[in-house]
């Protein structure tokens, strides 16, 4: 069975926990006793299985994404790990699940909808394909270049009435001090992002970082 990377940072979180077991945290008590559980069994390796058979079964397996991404097996790995990225069949910069959904249009199926667990599960599964390899998003391809500035922007944009960003919470000034019983990971480190789609405790379910992005923004904008 393939397997989610776990993140230092849910290490860090691990000893917190071990430390602090008397103080509130954002989890109910299940949840904090599955964390203890999650170094041996992660929740999120069931989604990864799942995604596996969903995609054989239902859009052909890996063999059928090589060749809807016109990569060869041995390259698919690499190619994983640098999305989103630019597709020039789809005529933009895009993430894995929006070429499955392409994948599912092109051979006749209704879309999977991005936020459902299935897709999440395929993501999932597609995703740990990579796991061996360092994320290589090509800044060098005008269109990623594109919507990396973008992302940039984004990210430092102060929103809501408690004027946050991204960078509030993210800066490599604030790496390691603790908001709501977690430290906070530096996002600068090499494949920091490569954990996503991970489990998320605080949800007791599996997420994207899409997912992660707009919770942190729809949170940002409470008075």
């Amino acid at each position: 069975m393939r397997k989610v990377l776990l993140s230092i940072a849910f290490l860090s979180t691990m000893a917190m926990l071990q430390l602090n077991a008397g103080e509130q945290f954002a989890m109910s008590d299940a949840d904090r006793a599955m964390y203890k559980e999650m170094l041996e069994n992660n929740p999120a390796d069931i989604y990864v299985e799942e995604g596996g058979e969903i995609l054989e079964e239902q859009l052909g397996g890996e063999e059928a994404l090589q060749k809807f991404l016109g990569v060869s097996e041995k390259e698919l790995p690499k190619y994983i790990a640098g999305f989103p990225r630019y597709v020039k069949k789809l005529g933009n910069v895009v993430g894995i699940d929006q070429v499955l959904q392409a994948m599912e249009v092109e051979q006749g199926k209704e879309k999977t909808k991005l936020k459902s667990g299935k897709m999440f599960s395929m993501l999932a599964y597609v995703k740990s394909l990579a796991n061996d390899e360092v994320p290589n998003i090509d800044l060098s391809e005008p269109h990623e270049k594109e919507s990396y500035e973008l992302g940039k922007k984004t990210f430092m944009t102060a929103r809501g009435g408690r004027g946050l960003s991204c960078n509030s919470c993210h800066s490599a000034d604030i790496v390691g001090q603790v908001l709501r019983t977690q430290p906070l990971p530096d996002l600068g480190e090499v494949a920091s992002g490569a954990t996503w789609p991970a489990y998320r405790m605080t949800k007791s379910s599996l997420r994207t970082p899409q997912r992660r992005f707009q919770g942190c923004m729809k949170n940002a904008l409470l008075k």
